[in-house]
C-alpha cells in the first residue's frame, strides 16, 4: 500500500517571511496571533454569553510552558488579547508588559471588560496529549468556583507550529485559489522549469499572484519591505552595545566584531568577519525582542539577513536581483516546511538554522547568476550539514547557543554555495528532496529533551560547567 501523496505547495511568500518581535516565532508571533484570534472570537459572542463570563484563562503546554517566560510567550499572548498584531507591534509594548507582571489589563468585548495579568497564565508542563508540542488554550470561563468546575463559554485550542504559523483546532484556513504551477518536491519544480521553459522567479511570482491576488508591483513592494526590515535589524544590531535581557548576562558581540572588521579590509578574512557580524547583529536584535523577519523562523532570523546585507553592500547586487534571491530562498523554505518541518519544537534546530542556512545558500547561488541545479546543490549541502542539530536553549532564552548558531549557519551557507558553484552539479550524489526526508526522519527520532524545551544538551550542561 503506497503512502498518500502530499498536497501541492500553496504557501505565499509572506506566509514564510513575517515581520514581528523576537525572540521566537513559535513563542511570540504564533501566540500573539492566537491572542488576537481569541479577542475577535470574544467580540463575536452574544451579550448574554458575555454577561455569563467572569475571567479569561490561558494555559501553555509543551515548550511554550517550558521556555515560554524566557521566550516572551506570556507577553505575546497578552499583547494579542489587547489587540496588537505582530507586524505592527513595537518591541517596547512587550517590554512594558514584562515590567508589570501583576498589572491587571482590561480586555474589552462588547459592553464587558475582563481583567487579565501575566500572572494569570498557567504553565502546564511538557507532557500532554495534544497532537502538537506547542499548544495553548485560551478560554472564557464563567462562575466563581474552581477553574475546573467553572462553565466554559468560549474555548479555543491553538497550535503554534513554527515560523509564526498558527493552527486553530476545528477551523480550516479559507481556501486559496489553486496556483498555476503545482509542485511538491524540488524534483517536480525542476520538471516544471524544463516543461515551461521559464525561470524560477517567473513560476514563483505566477503562483504568488494567483494565491494572494497581488499584482507584480505589490509583490515587489512587499519584498522590498522584507529586505528593508532585514537590513534595519542588522544595522541596529551593529550599533547597539550592552547586555541582552535575561539572567544569562550575555554581552552583544556584533558591534565589537564589526569594529574589528575595519582593520581587516585588506585581509582575505574580511568578508567572513562581516558575514559573522551581520548574522550576530540580527540574531542579537531578535534575542532582545526587537523586530526581525522570520526566515524561516525568528530563532534563525540572523542567517538570511546576513547574506542579504553582504550581497547588497559588499557584492553591490541590485535590488531587483535581491528580490529574486528571496524567491529562491523561499522555494527552499516551502519545500522544507511541507516535506519536514521548520519548527525547533518538532525537529530541533536542524529545522530552523538548518533550513535558514539552506535558504541562504540558495539565495547566494541565485543572486550570483547560477542555474537552479547549482542552487539546489548549495541548499542540499547546507541542509545536510545541519542534520541532527538539537534545539537546547540555555535558560530557555534564544541566546546561547542560538545567536552564534546563526553566524555559523550563515558561514555554512556561504561555504555550501562555494562548494556547489565550484563543483559539477551532475556529480552531486545527494538530492535536496532526500535530505529533507532525512531531516523529517531525524526529527521524529529526536528526544523531546532536544526540541526547544531546555531539558537537555547545552541547556542542562552549561550551568554545571
Amino acid at each position: 500500500m503506497t503512502a498518500p501523496q502530499a498536497s501541492p505547495i500553496t504557501l505565499s511568500l509572506f506566509d514564510l517571511y513575517k515581520i514581528g518581535p523576537g525572540p521566537s516565532s513559535s513563542h511570540t508571533i504564533g501566540p500573539m496571533r492566537a491572542g488576537g484570534h481569541f479577542r475577535r472570537a470574544l467580540a463575536a459572542l452574544s451579550a448574554e454569553e458575555l454577561l455569563r463570563g467572569e475571567r479569561i484563562e490561558v494555559r501553555l503546554y509543551g515548550s511554550l510552558s517550558a521556555t515560554g517566560k524566557g521566550h516572551g510567550t506570556d507577553r505575546a499572548v497578552l499583547a494579542g488579547l489587547l489587540g496588537f498584531d505582530p507586524e505592527q507591534c513595537d518591541a517596547r509594548v512587550l517590554e512594558d508588559l514584562a515590567e508589570e507582571p501583576n498589572k491587571a489589563h482590561r480586555i474589552a468585548a462588547g459592553n464587558r471588560e475582563f481583567l487579565f495579568s501575566l500572572n494569570d497564565i498557567r504553565y502546564e508542563g511538557t507532557i500532554h496529549n495534544f497532537p502538537w508540542n506547542n499548544t495553548l488554550i485560551i478560554a472564557l470561563r464563567g462562575g466563581r468556583g474552581a477553574s475546573e468546575e467553572a462553565e466554559t463559554i468560549l474555548r479555543h485550542v491553538y497550535y503554534s507550529v513554527g515560523g509564526g504559523f498558527l493552527v486553530v483546532e476545528g477551523e480550516e484556513d479559507p481556501p486559496r485559489p489553486a496556483p498555476p504551477h503545482l509542485y511538491r518536491t524540488m524534483e517536480e519544480f525542476c520538471s516544471l522549469l524544463r516543461r515551461t521553459n521559464r525561470s524560477l522567479s517567473d513560476l514563483l511570482l505566477d503562483n504568488e499572484r494567483a494565491l494572494t491576488g497581488m499584482d507584480a508591483a505589490e509583490v515587489s513592494r512587499r519584498l522590498d519591505r522584507i529586505l528593508d526590515v532585514m537590513e534595519a535589524a542588522v544595522d541596529l544590531g551593529l550599533r547597539t552595545e550592552g547586555v541582552l535581557p535575561g539572567p544569562i548576562g550575555l554581552r552583544r558581540k556584533a558591534p565589537i566584531l564589526f569594529r574589528r572588521s575595519y582593520s581587516l579590509q585588506s585581509d582575505p578574512n574580511h568578508a567572513v568577519v562581516l558575514l559573522n557580524a551581520y548574522a550576530l547583529a540580527a540574531a542579537e536584535e531578535n534575542a532582545a525582542g526587537h523586530v526581525v523577519v522570520t526566515a524561516p523562523t525568528l530563532g534563525s532570523s540572523g542567517v538570511l539577513p546576513a547574506v542579504v546585507t553582504l550581497m547588497a553592500r559588499q557584492g553591490r547586487i541590485p535590488r531587483e536581483l535581491l528580490r529574486g534571491g528571496l524567491l529562491a530562498a523561499a522555494l527552499v523554505g516551502f519545500l522544507v516546511k511541507t516535506g519536514a518541518s521548520i519548527s525547533g519544537a518538532e525537529v530541533g534546530c536542524q529545522g530552523e538554522v538548518g533550513t535558514a542556512s539552506a535558504m541562504a545558500a540558495a539565495f547566494l547561488a541565485h543572486v550570483n547568476g547560477y542555474p537552479v541545479s547549482v542552487l539546489e546543490n548549495a541548499a542540499e549541502i547546507a541542509l545536510e550539514h545541519h542534520l541532527g542539530m538539537t534545539c537546547d536553549p540555555v535558560g530557555g532564552y534564544v541566546q546561547i547557543p542560538c545567536i552564534e548558531r546563526n553566524a555559523m549557519g550563515a558561514v555554512k551557507a556561504y561555504n555550501a554555495y562555494l562548494l556547489a558553484s565550484c563543483g559539477d552539479p551532475s556529480a552531486q550524489k545527494v538530492q535536496l528532496d532526500q535530505v529533507i526526508r532525512a531531516l523529517a526522519e531525524t526529527g521524529r527520532d529526536m528526544s523531546s529533551r532536544y526540541k526547544e524545551t531546555a531539558e537537555g544538551g547545552l541547556a542542562v550542561c552549561f550551568p554545571q560547567c
